[in-house]
């Protein structure tokens, strides 16, 4: 019999490095980037790769001045720019994203120690303080299939023309992404395609998207507002799917997903029912990733045979 081996954690191993999830991370958000070109025209290409160049750029640049090891073989950053871009107008002056960049990589992500240590997901901070800084630009949207880009006439969302009682885009249009809105918003059908591949690459659980979205669709209902429109509108389907699932900013247990899913989805629904912004996905989301270690202590398990540490004064 061969004698037991005591060695210290990590005792479940995988050939998983944050190359290769970040990889496939980039795969499942190419369907929403060629959705993007397709309906916006190739300015969607151009900002996506001058977000992800920047990012590059500038995580490379702060390691270097920090005198740490370079990170940008990881894909992290290339994720970050894609997710940023994927949240920007088509019109966005294209000095407002790398300054977007500048803010998720160097103030959000490396000031708190690089990847793993940030305490909110990079693109959506950067996304909030970009709507708070520069809200004519990033409110600025246009028609779909309408390729003058910033020359193009500006037009509401349909989260803007469900407040305000207007028309609004056909379902199956919100579905495919015939509407207006951020480059990779638009396109349901792109996201979930996408969504689906994480999944069954195992990169994320589907807990908490489906508590998030199921959380929206169930509270806007009840406050007499339209689910499917409300689920198919704005940020929330990329949002549910490839933001509040980000490792290092959200719960790490079942449950905690679960709960970081709930908390997002009461919190949109009420910015977007009662706050001065029709979307709140990237707010929600934010405010739950500043919870999650709060969230992380009340969903922890405790060890079994394990004994309530008593504090002493």
């Amino acid at each position: 019999m061969n004698p037991f081996i005591v060695s210290p954690s990590p005792h479940i191993r995988s050939d998983r490095t944050t190359q290769n999830i970040m990889l496939d991370v980039i795969i499942a958000l190419c369907p929403a980037l060629i959705a993007s070109v397709i309906i916006f025209g190739w300015r969607a290409f151009i900002i996506s790769a001058v977000c992800v160049a920047s990012c590059v750029l500038i995580e490379y640049l702060c390691r270097r001045l920090m005198k740490k090891e370079q990170t940008i073989t990881d894909l992290s950053a290339v994720v970050t720019g894609l997710l940023l871009a994927m949240n920007l107008p088509v019109t966005i002056p294209l000095w407002v994203a790398v300054f977007g960049c500048f803010i998720a990589i160097a103030v959000t992500k490396q000031l708190f120690g690089g990847i793993g240590q940030n305490f909110a997901n990079p693109a959506i901070a950067a996304r909030v303080i970009l709507l708070a800084s520069f809200g004519s630009y990033m409110t600025n949207f246009t028609e779909p299939f309408d390729y003058a880009g910033v020359d193009a006439v500006a037009t509401p969302t349909p989260l803007v023309q469900l407040a305000n009682g207007g028309e609004v885009p056909s379902l199956l249009q919100m579905f495919l992404g015939d509407k207006p809105g951020c480059i990779g918003e638009v396109s349901a059908l792109a996201l979930l395609i996408g969504g689906v591949y994480l999944v069954v690459r195992r990169v994320i659980k589907p807990i908490t998207p489906l508590v998030f979205i199921g959380t929206v669709f169930l509270l806007s209902g009840a406050l007499g507002a339209n689910p499917f429109y409300q689920i198919l509108s704005g940020g929330l389907m990329i949002g549910a799917i490839f933001m509040a699932t980000d490792y290092a900013t959200t719960p790490s247990t079942n449950w905690g997903k679960v709960i970081f899913g709930l908390g997002a989805g009461l919190l949109t629904i009420l910015i977007r029912q009662y706050g001065n912004y029709p979307e709140g996905v990237s707010f929600a989301i934010l405010l739950m990733n500043i919870l999650t270690p709060q969230i992380d202590k009340l969903a922890t398990h405790k060890p079994l045979g394990g004994k309530k540490v008593e504090k002493h004064a």
